[in-house]
């Protein structure tokens, strides 16, 4: 059980940490090219699906068990601490229908990475 947790915690941090990098490259790029604004949203929407099926993969890979379970879990508290986040930086912050869409893809792709880290065959 311990471990489980430790696995978990080592996913959401290297969904976050991905995250971190993605837009950074992500703002680098709005920086200096043309690249239209209208595209941020679905962007964020991209790089935080794919944050989190790579947390959520390495983080159950050494689980080996309950990887819908796992994943989800790594999703519901990536997105909860993305969230808290939000709300301490910005007062004006408030679930919208993009934040449901948030919520569900960080459930779906945590769900996704946690049967893919389960499955992948260690060496």
């Amino acid at each position: 059980m311990n471990r489980t947790i430790i696995n978990i915690g080592k996913g959401v941090v290297i969904a976050l940490l991905t995250t971190f990098i993605l837009l950074l490259i992500f703002a680098t790029v709005l920086t200096y090219t043309q690249v239209s604004e209208n595209i941020i949203n679905p962007v964020i929407i991209i790089v935080t699906a794919i944050s989190i099926l790579i947390g959520s993969s390495i983080g159950n890979i050494k689980i080996r068990k309950n990887g819908l379970l796992n994943g989800a879990i790594i999703g519901g508290l990536y997105i909860a601490i993305i969230y808290f986040t939000s709300s301490i930086l910005n007062w004006h912050f408030g679930l919208k229908w993009q934040s449901i869409v948030m919520i569900i893809v960080g459930m779906i792709f945590g769900i996704l990475g946690g049967i893919i880290g389960v499955n992948k065959k260690t060496k």
